[in-house]
């Protein structure tokens, strides 16, 4: 039986059928202040029975929630859009408490996820079929979608709102129930979403919130109640969710790891180049799965290139990320700021060109915060872990080439594709490239190429496991099934099907 939440004064606690629930496990993590280092809070961790409950409920809202039209499902889905952007510097702030992000960033992060509620408040058109009159001699076909039934989300620490928004409005706007299950490191941020869904007048049951560890993971995998389940975080984890779910007969989008390069040829506008690469390199601490992580430079290039992003690496200013005026903040645990450091301390190991070194950073005022300065290296070599491995963390590596056909062969050899970017004056180059190159989103002159939300975003490769990406059209097609409806209407003169396979004759 669920605890009373009053009882767990402090800590967050589950969102199951339209309420808080206190949860059967016992168990509890912390949630940190990254840039002061104290425990804020506990979040509540979900057994195997509360995911059980979640389903029950979600089960409970899927009849009445799928019947009902599309219309009236994207009517809720405008009143929680109003609702966000009322809210949206508050939901901003509970980011930057929790995952340590500056707050004019936890600001664009939760603009780029209403935009996904702004694309699901068209639900009804795009949920309409085909039709073709007679197909057959009298005989009509179309197409429907329908909903899945009750779907899941399973979400990383570094987009608190953004990554949940990627899925849960898509999802419930096709006529899905929802089962969130957030990072445990930034559980309130979805807590408030599920409080603005029941204020905007989803009806309780269709979106409910689970936290935990692999304990939960694990429940929502197995559970037979759950027919589709979305991912986005590492690859090693995408990889087990999309065996494990296809094991268990879901449908499974599993988005993973990345190492994004940013391609940088000799007629760049440097000073452009530079500017952007810093902020998609450094932005967010380097916590994002389209951050850039990689510089390839190209021929004459590379020696000023780097003159510039080391002057501007140098130049950040690192605090407290709801602080005035800094521009990155800390990273998001202590072991995952000590496992950043620890690849700057491979990288030089390694023989890698150390330009600027962020081990030993203190930030007066938050000396037990979990800060780590920019870090830059040169002369990497594909050999070297420290391009190999997806950091996640404000370290920048500088890879030199010769030519654009080599950065080319560079990028596409690389096993993650989620990403890429090149800097160019040359359409032509910038054409090549964009035919060329294996990667799932490509930015031209813009370093982080996250697709607007009518269009899907996902990469390739070892950055994607299972057929459709996340949010877009590939997103509604993901949450819906298509049924083909084949139609006559026989008058009595009609003859009956025989025994022989049915033709358009």
């Amino acid at each position: 039986m669920n605890k009373p939440v009053e009882e767990a004064a402090g800590t967050v606690p589950l969102w199951i059928g339209g309420k808080p629930v206190g949860g059967t496990s016992g168990r509890s993590g912390p949630v940190y202040n990254p840039a002061t280092g104290e425990v804020t809070r506990r979040v509540t961790f979900a057994a195997p029975a509360d995911v059980d409950a979640a389903v029950a409920a979600a089960q409970k809202a899927l009849p009445e929630w799928r019947d009902a039209p599309p219309l009236r499902r994207a009517r809720v889905m405008q009143k929680f859009l109003a609702l966000l952007q009322e809210n949206q510097r508050a939901l901003a702030q509970i980011i930057t408490a929790e995952h340590g992000k500056t707050l004019p960033d936890a600001i664009g992060e939760v603009q780029r996820g209403l935009e996904v509620v702004e694309f699901a408040c068209g639900i009804p058109n795009l949920l309409k079929g085909e039709y073709s009159e007679n197909a057959g001699t009298q005989v009509d076909t179309h197409t429907v979608r329908q909903p899945v039934g009750v779907c899941a989300g399973i979400t990383p620490f570094n987009f608190p709102a953004m990554v949940p928004m990627w899925m849960y409005p898509v999802a419930i706007a096709c006529g899905n129930t929802f089962i969130l299950k957030v990072s445990e490191k930034v559980p309130t941020a979805s807590m408030r979403a599920a409080e603005l869904l029941k204020q905007a007048g989803l009806p309780d049951g269709v979106f409910n919130v689970v936290h935990g560890d692999k304990e939960a993971v694990d429940a929502i995998l197995a559970h037979p109640g759950i027919g589709a389940v979305s991912f986005v975080g590492s690859t090693p984890i995408a990889r087990y969710i999309y065996e494990t779910c296809a094991r268990n007969g879901k449908r499974v989008q599993a988005l993973g790891g990345a190492k994004n390069h940013a391609v940088v040829l000799p007629d760049a506008d440097l000073g452009f180049a530079a500017d952007a690469l810093i902020g998609a390199a450094y932005g967010s601490a380097g916590e994002r799965c389209m951050a850039i992580s990689a510089v390839v430079a190209v021929g004459a290039a590379a020696d000023p290139l780097v003159n510039l992003l080391e002057k501007k690496a140098r130049a950040i200013r690192i605090g407290p990320g709801a602080g005035e005026g800094v521009d990155m903040g800390p990273l998001i645990t202590k072991e995952h700021r000590d496992k950043v450091a620890s690849y700057v301390d491979l990288g030089v190991k390694e023989g890698a060109k150390r330009v600027v070194d962020g081990r030993g950073l203190t930030v007066k005022g938050n000396e037990n915060g979990f800060f780590l300065g920019t870090t830059l290296f040169d002369h990497v070599t594909p050999t070297m872990k420290v391009y190999q491995d997806e950091i996640f963390g404000p370290v920048l590596v500088v890879l030199r080439v010769a030519t654009l056909e080599d950065a080319i062969a560079l990028v596409n050899a690389n096993p993650y594709a989620n990403g890429v970017a090149i800097f160019t004056e040359s359409g032509g180059a910038a054409r090549r490239f964009e035919n060329e190159i294996q990667v799932g989103m490509v930015g031209i002159n813009v370093p982080i190429p996250v697709p607007v939300a009518y269009y899907s975003f996902g990469g390739w490769k070892h950055s994607l496991f299972g057929d459709l990406h996340v949010h877009g059209i590939e997103g509604v097609k993901f949450y819906t099934r298509t049924k083909v409806v084949t139609t006559r209407w026989p008058h009595q003169d009609t003859p009956a099907p025989g025994f022989t396979m049915p033709t358009l004759g």
